[in-house]
């Protein structure tokens, strides 16, 4: 039997994201962690920082025999679940989380559910061929959310409506 490997979600303690990601990637897990540049400012001066772009949360390829050896990890709270059972992220999701964080795209994340909204093909860009959703941002700009349904975490992409074809759901 063949060992299948797929990508899960990982709730990490605040703020240990990086310290976290490390562990795992130092004990040979395929390790993702989506992070972004930030300018902060302390009271004596500024830093360009990387942070994450989703708090608390470290994205990781495993098989459910190594499923223990994730959670002994220090630093890690608990696999995301859906229905008692950690949620498996299908490649696809990962890949367009990737690929539209390495472009010139502007990039937001959200934890809202949302209920309304069109299937589009997208059909140009850094997320060519990958599916989403039309929905009205709260500034009311047109943007395409990737949903990544399994964690309850979308990826909302603000691109030009000609890029994407409506499809059947």
């Amino acid at each position: 039997m063949s060992l299948v490997y797929q990508w899960y979600a990982i709730y990490t303690r605040s703020r240990g994201e990086k310290v976290t990601a490390k562990l795992l990637s130092d004990q040979g897990f395929d390790v993702y962690l989506p992070l972004q540049r930030k300018l902060r400012q302390w009271s004596d001066r500024k830093k360009w920082v990387e942070v994450p772009y989703i708090n608390s949360y470290v994205f990781v390829k495993t098989s459910e025999k190594e499923y223990y050896d994730i959670l002994n990890t220090q630093g890690v709270v608990r696999y995301v679940t859906f229905n008692g059972k950690a949620a498996a992220i299908p490649d696809w999701q990962i890949e367009a989380m990737k690929k539209v964080l390495t472009s010139d795209e502007h990039v937001t994340f959200s934890g809202h559910r949302f209920r309304k909204g069109e299937k589009v093909l997208i059909e140009n860009g850094a997320l060519m061929g990958h599916h989403g959703e039309v929905v009205m941002d709260s500034d009311g700009k047109k943007k395409v959310m990737i949903r990544i349904g399994e964690i309850g975490i979308s990826m909302m992409v603000q691109l030009d409506l000609s890029d994407v074809k409506k499809v059947d759901s």
